[in-house]
């Protein structure tokens, strides 16, 4: 049976930024960001994201489109007999269920906030009453696994229509409607009074508030962002160049892929701080900024309810488009390695991962007292440092060495894949770079971030 194929090159772009694009951006990114002081932490974040991320972003979709298979097999096909490259595919199995044991959660609150919007729960309160609203939420573990079994059942349910008729139809129009409300909303919020002030923390580079955060700790926040907001590593995007054709050169799609992400990261900027100072939200509150912050915005906005609603909605559509890649993805690890069909993959794992994703959400309640990672954090913290913190950065790293070295499927085998086809090649003069010094400075910086983390 041939394995069906995206419609369109659209289709493949959207996708593969939609699995990108999501809470990374606009629920992670602007908390760290201001975590770390602002505009200086976004240039090196930029870097990563360039140095780092496009070149194993165009490795993975060349490792997927020669193998025409998932991480479950991709190794199997293209690794020399008798090495061992294929057991990267339990690190690919962990991250991708690991991701979805606390992400479906988070998409969850994008539907509880959107729900509240319509019913005016936010009308009339201040910041401290928006953050009070929202520990209700965290408190509330019924509600939560509530939206969290919707988000599942729906995200698989898309998956079962197949990648044509389901993953990119659905996807397209999700995308396409997120891009235009966010312009809108970015253009509303740096008109606010005391926009300005918000502008310059986000915009202007001060690498004094990047010392007082510390640099080593912010460097590493920096690497693990560019790569949780890009799910590279875990061939999350690896399956959706088993989907392509051969008429285009893999390096123009990655460009296209980091471009679209970047896009929605920047914008989701320019509106959240512009808000925090105009409201005098503190920029780096963690988490819960997106919830307290921009239900603020839309209570100081002509028919806010109506355009509070709207983001929320496209919010979860943008959470919506990375659960469903995933859930593609592991779908197709489990018709890879069974042989089973997809509406069997689509019931078992609907099952597994909802079992999967109740320790997230008692972490906040129920579970409140376990600090797995010290005072004040929770299971989901725990989730999150082993997937953006190890099993990316891991993952990435085997991409990086099988693509390079002689003993895994070798770098002319990777060049004639990613440079087949019209548009931009992957340059011959950076083998010394993708093979000797990104490896070092992936496990350099993977050894730094367990320094601050447990020693800093």
């Amino acid at each position: 049976m041939d394995r069906e194929k995206f419609a369109s090159r659209l289709g493949f772009i959207l996708i593969s930024a939609g699995c990108a694009i999501g809470l990374g951006n606009v629920w992670r990114f602007p908390y760290i960001v201001g975590r770390y002081g602002g505009a200086a932490f976004v240039l090196i974040y930029l870097a990563f994201l360039l140095l780092l991320g496009l070149p194993i972003v165009v490795m993975e979709f060349a490792v997927g489109r020669a193998s025409q298979k998932s991480a479950a097999k991709s190794y199997e096909v293209l690794e020399p007999k008798g090495t061992k490259w294929h057991l990267n595919k339990y690190i690919a199995f962990a991250g991708n269920y690991l991701l979805m044991m606390f992400y479906t959660t988070v998409t969850g609150w994008m539907l509880i906030y959107f729900a509240k919007m319509v019913m005016g729960d936010f009308a009339g309160l201040d910041a401290a009453g928006v953050a009070d609203a929202f520990n209700g939420v965290l408190a509330n573990p019924g509600l939560m696994m509530f939206t969290t079994v919707l988000v599942i059942v729906a995200g698989f349910a898309i998956c079962s229509a197949g990648l044509q008729n389901g993953v990119e139809r659905i996807t397209k129009y999700m995308m396409l409607c997120l891009f235009l409300l966010l312009l809108v909303l970015a253009v509303h919020s740096i008109t606010l009074d005391g926009a300005a002030a918000g502008l310059e923390f986000y915009l202007k580079p001060d690498f004094n508030k990047l010392k007082e955060a510390g640099v080593g700790e912010a460097v590493f926040a920096a690497l693990g962002q560019s790569f949780f907001t890009l799910s590279i590593g875990i061939g999350a995007l690896a399956i959706f160049g088993s989907y392509i054709g051969k008429e285009r050169k893999l390096t123009g799609e990655a460009i296209s892929v980091l471009c679209l992400d970047t896009f929605v990261a920047f914008t989701s900027g320019l509106i959240i701080f512009p808000a925090c100072f105009s409201y005098g939200i503190e920029a780096g509150t963690g988490p819960s900024l997106i919830f307290v912050t921009l239900p603020n915005v839309f209570n100081h906005m002509a028919g806010g309810r109506i355009w509070g609603a709207l983001f929320f909605v496209f919010m979860f559509f943008a959470a919506m488009s990375t659960v469903i890649a995933v859930f593609q993805n592991i779908v197709s690890f489990a018709t890879d390695m069974t042989g089973c069909s997809v509406k069997k993959a689509v019931v078992i794992n609907t099952i597994a991962i909802i079992v999967l994703s109740i320790p997230c959400v008692l972490g906040f309640n129920v579970w409140s007292g376990f600090a797995p990672l010290g005072a004040g954090t929770t299971v989901q913290d725990l989730e999150d440092f082993i997937v953006s913190n190890n099993l990316l950065p891991i993952g990435s790293l085997i991409y990086l060495l099988f693509c390079t070295s002689r003993y895994g499927w070798g770098f002319d085998n990777f060049m004639k894949e990613a440079n087949e086809g019209k548009g931009i090649s992957f340059p011959r003069w950076a083998r010394v770079y993708v093979t000797y010094i990104l490896p070092l400075v992936i496990i350099g910086l993977f050894l730094e971030g367990y320094w601050s983390k447990f020693f800093g």
